[in-house]
C-alpha cells in the first residue's frame, strides 16, 4: 500500500535465513499506490532441519519490494530494490498458528552507482502479510513449560583509547553461551558493533535491531514494537548502580563508545529450562566475552589454510564481563538489566568466577564462523600458555613462535593498523603487561529477559493457604455474654442513683412529711412536678443526669443489640428506637422496684401497756393453757 514515487511495476522477493524463498510475479502499481501480489511461498521448520525453532525465534522473514524497469529491445528487465519490510515470526512460538500483520516498508537508500530519480527510492505504507503454520510449532507441554530468552546488548562505554576509526576496518563483537538441554550450550553472537566518537548520549527510547547482514534498508533493521527505554541507574541490577557511580556513568555515555542495540532470542524447551535453573543455581555468573576483529580487504586474496588456522587463534582485546543472573531465580523476576565491568580475559580467573572452561572466541571460533566477514588480521593474541596451565612446554614454544611470526607481520602493516599507545615499545608488550579494559573502566550495558519467570510468583491465595497449613488456627473466642449483662447492670445502677438523687431533691424542696390522710391532690402534685423540673434545670442537675444515662444507653445498644453502624433506612431506625424505648422503660421499672424493696422498714413502735392490761393478758393465756406466755405477762 501507498508506494510513493513514479513507480509503474514492482515485485516482491521473500527471503528467510539467508535463502531466497521466491519472487512474486510483476504487479502494476495503481494510481493510489497499491499493488496486489497474491504471492505465497513456504519453508520447512524442523528441529533437525536448516530452519529450527532457534531460527524462528531470532530471524524474521525479509520482504524486498523491487521496481521492475521497462524492458528494452534484446535486454532483460532490470530490478532495483525500493524498500524492505520484516515480519517477526515470534507469535508462532507463542501458540498462534496464523496471524496477519501490516509490515512497514522502509526505503532503500539510493545507490551511488545508479542515476535514478530521487523519488524512485522513497517508499511509504507497508505490506499486508499473512503467516500460517499447518500445525502448531509447539505442543501444549512445550508451550506451558518452555520459555523464551531474549538478550539485548546495548553498548560498551568508556572503551580503551586504542579503539579508533582506522584502516583496515574493525568488527567489534560480543558473545555469550546460553545453557541448553543436557551439556549443550547455545551461543548468542553479537557482531558489527558501531564505534561512535565523543558526542551526545544515545536517545531513549530507541528501537532494538535485528542481527541480519542482508538488510539494505536501515529502517528494516528495527525490531517491531521492541525498544530500549533505559531508566534510573539506581534501579538497575548491574554493578555500577551506586550513587558514587552516577557521575562516571553520565560522562562515559557521552564519550567514545561501541553501540550494538541488538537483540538475540533463544527458545528454551522444558529440558533447557530445567538445565538453565540448575546452572544458575550452581554458578550465578555468566561470562560475556568481547573482542575486536580486523576485517581484511577483499583484494588481499585468499589466505592459505595454514594462515587461516593461525589467524583464527588470534584475538584482539579479548575481554569478559561477569553478569550476575541469580536474580532470575527470585519469584516473579523475568528481567535483569544493568552495567557490568569488562576485564581482560584470563582462563583461570574466568573459570574461578563462572566455572566456564572454554572461550567462545578462541576455542569455538571456527564453529561460530567468526571469519565469514573477512580473515583475522594478524595482531595480538590471548596468551594460551597462561590461559591453560596444563599445556606442555612444547605447545608453549609453538605458541611463542607463532606470536613472533604474527608480530613480524604486524610490523609490516603498522601503517594500516596504528593501535600502539604512546610510551609503549611493542604491541606484544602492551597486551601482556596492561589491561586496557580495566584501565579505561569499560563496562557493558545489557538486558536479559525471559518470557515467563523461572520461579513463578505465588498468588496471595496460595500464600494464605500455606501459612494456614504451617500455623494451625486458634480456637474461636467464646461469645461475649457478660458484656450485655454488665451493660444492663450499669443501666440499673444509673437509674437507681438518679432516682435517689431526685428523691433527695424532692425532700429538700417539699419536706419528708406527707399531708393529712397521706394523699395529695392532682393539682398540688402537678405544681410540685413543675417546681422540681425548674430546680433541676436551674441547677444543671437535669443535664448531668441525662449525660449519665446516655452512656449507659449507648453501652446497651452496642453490647445488647450489637449495633455499631448507621442504619440504611429511616424506617429501620424508627423501628429500632421503638424497640429500644420499650426495653429501657421495662428495665427502669425493674431497677426502681429493686430500689423500693431495698429501702429500710420503719421501726416497730414500742407498745406501752398498763398493769391492768398485763393481768388481763396473763389471765387469757392461763385460760388457753399457755402457761409460758402467762408467766411472761406475770413477770412484766
Amino acid at each position: 500500500k501507498t508506494i510513493k514515487g513514479d513507480v509503474s511495476a514492482t515485485l516482491v522477493r521473500v527471503e528467510y535465513n539467508g535463502a531466497i524463498l521466491g519472487d512474486s510475479s510483476k504487479a502494476d502499481v495503481s494510481p493510489d499506490g497499491t499493488a496486489n501480489y497474491n504471492f505465497m511461498t513456504s519453508f520447512e521448520c524442523s528441529p533437525d532441519g536448516p530452519n529450527s525453532l532457534a531460527d524462528v525465534a531470532q530471524k524474521p522473514v525479509l520482504l524486498t519490494v523491487m521496481e521492475v524497469s521497462q524492458k528494452e529491445k534484446k535486454q532483460k528487465e532490470k530490478t532495483v530494490p525500493l524498500g524492505q519490510a520484516v515480519v517477526d515470526l515470534l507469535p508462532l512460538l507463542q501458540g498462534e498458528c496464523s496471524f496477519k500483520v501490516s509490515a512497514p516498508l522502509y526505503a532503500v537508500p539510493p545507490s551511488p552507482l545508479e542515476s535514478l530519480h530521487p523519488e524512485a527510492k522513497v517508499c511509504g505504507g507497508g505490506l499486508e502479510v499473512t503467516v500460517r503454520a499447518e500445525e502448531p510449532l509447539l505442543s501444549a507441554a512445550q508451550l506451558s513449560n518452555g520459555n523464551l530468552l531474549s538478550v539485548t546488548l546495548e553498548a560498551a562505554y568508556s572503551v580503551p583509547e586504542a579503539f579508533a576509526p582506522s584502516e583496515p576496518l574493525h568488527n567489534y563483537m560480543a558473545c555469550l553461551q546460553v545453557p541448553a538441554a543436557g551439556e549443550k550450550e547455545f551461543p548468542l553472537l553479537f557482531k558489527n558493533g558501531i564505534l561512535k566518537l565523543a558526542g551526545g548520549k544515545e536517545p531513549v527510547p530507541r528501537p532494538k535491531k535485528w542481527s541480519l547482514a542482508n538488510i539494505v534498508a536501515p529502517g528494516a533493521l528495527n525490531i517491531p514494537d521492541s525498544f530500549i527505554f533505559g531508566g534510573p541507574y539506581e534501579d538497575e541490577d548491574g554493578e555500577l548502580n551506586k550513587r558514587e557511580d552516577r557521575e562516571f556513568r553520565i560522562q562515559a555515555e557521552s564519550t567514545k563508545r561501541i553501540v550494538w542495540d541488538m537483540e538475540k532470542r533463544c527458545y528454551l524447551d522444558p529440558a533447557a529450562v530445567v538445565t538453565l535453573q540448575k546452572r544458575i543455581a550452581q554458578c550465578r555468573y555468566w561470562p560475556v566475552e568481547v573482542c575486536r576483529m580486523t576485517v581484511a580487504p577483499a583484494s588481499k586474496g585468499k589466505a592459505s589454510k595454514a594462515d587461516k588456522g593461525d589467524e583464527d587463534k588470534q584475538i584482539f582485546f579479548h575481554g569478559v564481563a561477569h553478569v550476575n543472573v541469580l536474580p532470575l531465580l527470585c519469584p516473579g523476576v523475568k528481567q535483569i538489566r544493568g552495567a557490568f565491568r569488562v576485564f581482560t580475559y584470563q582462563d583461570n580467573k574466568v573459570f574461578e568466577k563462572t566455572k566456564c572452561q572454554h572461550s567462545v572466541f578462541r576455542d569455538l571460533g571456527t564453529q561460530l564462523s567468526l571469519t565469514k566477514e573477512g580473515p583475522w588480521s594478524p595482531g595480538i593474541g590471548t596468551p594460551l600458555s597462561k590461559a591453560f596451565p596444563s599445556k606442555t612446554q612444547k605447545e608453549d614454544k609453538e605458541k611463542i613462535t607463532k606470536d613472533k611470526a604474527s608480530n613480524r607481520r604486524l610490523y609490516a602493516q603498522s601503517s594500516l593498523t596504528p593501535v600502539m599507545a604512546p610510551g609503549s615499545t611493542t604491541l606484544r608488550e602492551r597486551c601482556l603487561s596492561s589491561q586496557p579494559y580495566v584501565e579505561a573502566g569499560t563496562f557493558l550495558v545489557m538486558e536479559i529477559k525471559l518470557d515467563k519467570a523461572l520461579v513463578p510468583k505465588r498468588l496471595q491465595e496460595d500464600l494464605t493457604r500455606r501459612v494456614k497449613q504451617m500455623i494451625p488456627p486458634r480456637p474461636p473466642l467464646p461469645p461475649r455474654t457478660d458484656g450485655a449483662k454488665k451493660a444492663v447492670e450499669d443501666y440499673h445502677n444509673r437509674v437507681t442513683s438518679t432516682a435517689a438523687a431526685i428523691l433527695s431533691e424532692c425532700r429538700e424542696l417539699f419536706g419528708k412529711q406527707l399531708p393529712d390522710g397521706g394523699a395529695i391532690d392532682p393539682q398540688t402534685l402537678e405544681e410540685r412536678k413543675r417546681q422540681l423540673n425548674f430546680e433541676l434545670n436551674k441547677s444543671g442537675k437535669y443535664f448531668a443526669f441525662k449525660e449519665q444515662l446516655k452512656y449507659a444507653v449507648v453501652k446497651i445498644v452496642r453490647e445488647k443489640y450489637q449495633k455499631t453502624t448507621a442504619f440504611e433506612t429511616l424506617e429501620e431506625f424508627q423501628a429500632f428506637l421503638s424497640e429500644l424505648y420499650v426495653y429501657l422503660m421495662d428495665q427502669m421499672h425493674v431497677a426502681l422496684n429493686q430500689l423500693r424493696f431495698k429501702e429500710a422498714a420503719p421501726p416497730v413502735p414500742v407498745l406501752r401497756m398498763t398493769e391492768k392490761q398485763l393481768w388481763l393478758f396473763a389471765r387469757e393465756a392461763e385460760v388457753n393453757k399457755d402457761y409460758e406466755l402467762a408467766s411472761v405477762y406475770h413477770q412484766k
